[in-house]
Formats: C-alpha cells, structure tokens, sequence
C-alpha cells in the first residue's frame, strides 16, 4: 500500500483527513497521519522488502468509541495490522488516539 492509497482510505471514515497538520484546523473529530519510521527487511546490503510505518492520529472533544470503532474497522477491513495509544491533551482539551500501523 502506498501514502496515497492509505489517504484514500482513511478519507473513507467521513471525517477530515491531513498528512501531518491542516492549513486551517477543522472541528473535531478529525484524522492526522504521517510517517514515522522504515522497518525494511533486508539480507546482501539489498532491500528485498520494504515496510513503512505511519501514525494515525484520531482527535476527539471526548472519549468516542463509535468513532474508534469506525477507523479500527477500515483499517481491519484493509488487513492493516495497528497498535493503540491514548491520551488526553490537557493544553487543548481533547483527545488523541494514536493507531501505529505499517503498511
């Protein structure tokens, strides 16, 4: 899977999609992604697969478990593995729920 099409997927929860930050910021909830780091398999100083991993970050007013539950299921039904962090973001009051995927 490419950037482009993850964009394209993540665009299918309905909610506003930016890679790292939006221009203007808009009402929550919305999706931020970006790259995080490579995580290659390689053997003879060659890359035989690549594997990159990005965070997906969910913000929130408040807990929303309907909302999680809607980005969880776009990235099962695509088959991408994810681990989740939570937080509560004091200084902005609301929520950020961060998906590790690699893809």
């Amino acid at each position: 899977m490419q950037e482009a099409e993850l964009l394209a997927l993540l665009k299918t929860t309905g909610l506003p999609v930016a890679y790292h930050a939006f221009k203007k910021t808009p009402s929550l909830p919305y999706l931020v992604y970006l790259f995080s780091y490579s995580d290659n398999f390689g053997a003879d100083n060659k890359v035989y697969s690549k594997a990159d991993a990005y965070q997906v970050e969910l913000y929130t007013t408040k807990k929303d478990p309907a909302t999680e539950e809607r980005v969880e299921a776009i990235l099962d039904d695509a088959d991408i593995y994810w681990d989740k962090a939570e937080m509560f973001i004091e200084s902005e009051d609301m929520y950020q729920v961060l998906y590790t995927i690699e893809i």
